[in-house]
């Protein structure tokens, strides 16, 4: 098996990076106003040949090049009603690699992979949306690295990036939106990348105001991490994890379950990735925290 650490450097990916502005107007709003259906009431997610999505044909069907052929909206995920009582989402690390995030829905900044929709309902532990929260993500390239330039005192700069110029002179994988009136918000991201010692994950942390209500992972099912590695085309040349959410650090096989995005392939390739996120609705109520391997 192919050992590839997130030092692995940017020169070596083919990465065709786009230079965008910092804050990125164009999103659009909170969620992207995405009601999960077109202009003429039928589901979207189906750009014309032209917008070059596609090239899924030889990844499994699913797409490639990064999220500028993605939709503006896709079908809504959030078709069920969460219920009457909501299982807290608990804490994890907020990890080393935190640096400065911007408010926007795109946060690739062009560089390839393959793109995802990141849809994410925040709601109380009594089902009702939480509208008006700050949604926060964050997560590696492809190859295992994340951005930033350092001006963060929460990133370990040398560890997270490898001091890779391309790594330390872009700020791609971050981005915070606003929860609308259902709790709703969306990204334009791509799958992340593995390196040396974690499964494949995505950091996010929720705020209200100037406080933190909740900092976790999310996750993605092993199967679905082992069929892009072996055969997509944006992936395959870095080898196969050598970190599953069962020899994670953060996380076991039993732990890891409520933290695993929901995904689905939508007709252009592109992957919808969802999930549920439970805050208190104080923070003088009880948090709780996912027990790391090895500790109770």
């Amino acid at each position: 098996m192919k050992t590839v650490s997130r030092r692995h450097a940017l020169r070596t990916l083919g990465l065709s990076v786009v230079t965008l502005p910092l804050i990125n107007a164009a999103c659009g709003g909170p969620g992207g106003g995405d009601d999960g259906t077109s202009d003429g009431g039928a589901p979207s997610g189906r750009p014309d040949a032209s917008t070059g999505a596609a090239d899924a044909a030889d990844a499994g069907g699913w797409a490639s090049g990064g999220t500028a052929g993605m939709a503006d909206t896709y079908p809504d995920p959030f078709t069920d009603e969460p219920g009457a009582a909501c299982a807290l989402t608990c804490a994890m690390t907020l990890g080393p690699c935190h640096s400065t995030t911007f408010d926007r829905r795109d946060v690739s900044e062009g560089i390839t992979g393959l793109p995802v929709r990141l849809a994410l309902r925040v709601v109380d532990e009594a089902c009702q949306p939480v509208s008006g929260a700050t949604v926060e993500i964050w997560h590696t390239a492809r190859n295992g690295l994340y951005s930033g330039d350092g001006s963060s005192p929460d990133l370990n700069l040398a560890m997270c990036t490898s001091n890779d110029p391309e790594a330390t002179s872009h700020n791609w994988f971050r981005g915070s939106q606003v929860t609308d009136a259902r709790g709703r918000v969306d990204f334009h991201t791509c799958y992340p990348g593995w390196y040396s010692g974690r499964a494949i994950h995505i950091h996010f942390r929720v705020q209200i105001g100037t406080s933190a209500y909740i900092v976790s992972q999310l996750f993605f099912a092993e199967t679905l991490t082992a069929e892009i590695f072996a055969s997509h085309p944006d992936y395959a040349e870095f080898g196969q994890p050598n970190t599953t959410n069962s020899t994670d650090s953060q996380v076991t096989a039993e732990t890891v379950v409520p933290y695993i995005l929901d995904t689905r392939r939508m007709t252009d390739g592109v992957m919808q990735a969802y999930k549920t996120l439970v805050i208190r609705s104080s923070l003088s109520d009880p948090s709780c925290s996912v027990p790391r391997p090895g500790r109770r």
